[in-house]
């Protein structure tokens, strides 16, 4: 008889004090319904302020299939379900907020989605319940702009929670880049996909941390690191913008010609000036923002660094030299209080890790 698959969720709690005994208490009700899977759960503590590490502790005692992965600092939702990623090791991963924002009641149904053969089963929210009306601009904004620039399709409203087979996180893990935005990721790597309308309800407590100057940040983040488009369209404008001059500077030519009236006066061209000075100071603003992501590349910084464990231990890269580090470069502190490395890694100089498992 074959083993039962295995299902990791994969979670980031940044400040969540408020919602993680909740959302244990709703997982665990779900993975009862689902008694043909084996379950467990990869909580990363994303450098919350509060008592989150402390609740996550808490639950981690009283069920061990709930794993913590506490962050040196908050490297921002991205950074933490990468850091999930990297200790999930289910036949397939589910990715959702602490916030219940996405609904562990959802899960039988990507399940279901992902037995029918789909490899990535994403959430398209329907409706948002208990968002501002500028959050819901931006986001529709959002998925306009970047269905236009993006190179890979990124569907409308899809969200980052979603269910992913062990092929595709596998993949996802082979990538480095430090500017992450995973739902292009998961779009650029390929794979059979299926969407499930999902509806986000309010935030069970606490208060949401997409502010929307953040948000615009990280959405201007997405759509250059996944597009070459927008620098592809500097040319094509520029050219418009010499053949439109050039056709002005005949007109008028011509019009002084028959008219002999001489142009006017300044305004216009002081006008005309301050529009091109403008469109090349947002030319330079592009090129500069590309310049800084390849910067940040080229730094070669982890995505994000553990700090301590409880009950679980980073997977080796897919596809590196056995023995080869995880993405995160740290050192470790084995659960007998001597130095040591956690399987399939190595010491690299980041922060000390106790294990706690």
């Amino acid at each position: 008889m074959s083993e039962r698959k295995r299902i990791t969720i994969v979670t980031s709690a940044y400040n969540e004090a408020e919602c993680v005994d909740e959302l244990a208490r709703r997982l665990q009700a779900v993975f009862a319904s689902l008694p043909q899977y084996d379950f467990d759960v990869v909580a990363v503590e994303n450098g919350s302020s509060d008592d989150t590490f402390g609740r996550l502790q808490a639950i981690h005692e009283a069920d061990p299939r709930f794993a913590v992965v506490q962050l040196a600092r908050n490297f921002r939702m991205d950074g933490g379900l990468t850091a999930g990623l990297d200790f999930a090791r289910g036949d397939a991963v589910v990715l959702m907020a602490a916030d219940l924002q996405d609904r562990p009641e959802d899960i039988p149904t990507l399940v279901a989605r992902w037995e029918e053969g789909f490899e990535n089963v994403y959430g398209v929210v329907t409706a948002r319940h208990g968002t501002g009306p500028l959050r819901r601009l931006n986001s529709r904004l959002f998925y306009w702009v970047m269905g236009r620039l993006s190179e890979r399709d990124v569907p409308a409203n899809a969200s980052d929670f979603r269910l992913l087979d062990r092929r595709v996180v596998d993949q996802l893990r082979r990538l480095e880049e430090r500017n992450r935005f995973l739902r292009g990721l998961v779009a650029w790597v390929g794979f059979s996909s299926v969407g499930v309308p999902i509806e986000r309800p309010e935030r069970f407590a606490g208060s949401s941390k997409a502010y929307s100057l953040q948000v615009v940040e990280l959405a201007v983040r997405g759509i250059l690191a996944h597009s070459m488009r927008p620098i592809v369209m500097m040319p094509v404008v520029g050219f418009g913008l010499v053949v439109a001059s050039f056709a002005a500077l005949v007109a008028l030519a011509l019009d002084w010609l028959v008219a002999g009236v001489p142009f006017p006066g300044f305004g216009t061209i002081v006008a005309l000036v301050v529009l091109l000075f403008g469109i090349l100071v947002c030319f330079l603003s592009v090129i500069g923002f590309y310049v800084g992501l390849i910067y940040e590349e080229v730094r070669g910084r982890p995505n994000y660094v553990p700090r301590r464990t409880l009950g679980t231990v980073p997977l080796a890269r897919p596809g590196a030299p056995e023995g080869a580090a995880p993405r995160a470069a740290t050192s470790w502190a084995g659960g007998n209080g001597t130095a040591g490395h956690p399987p399939g890694g190595r010491a690299s100089g980041g922060a000390a890790v106790a294990d706690g498992s």
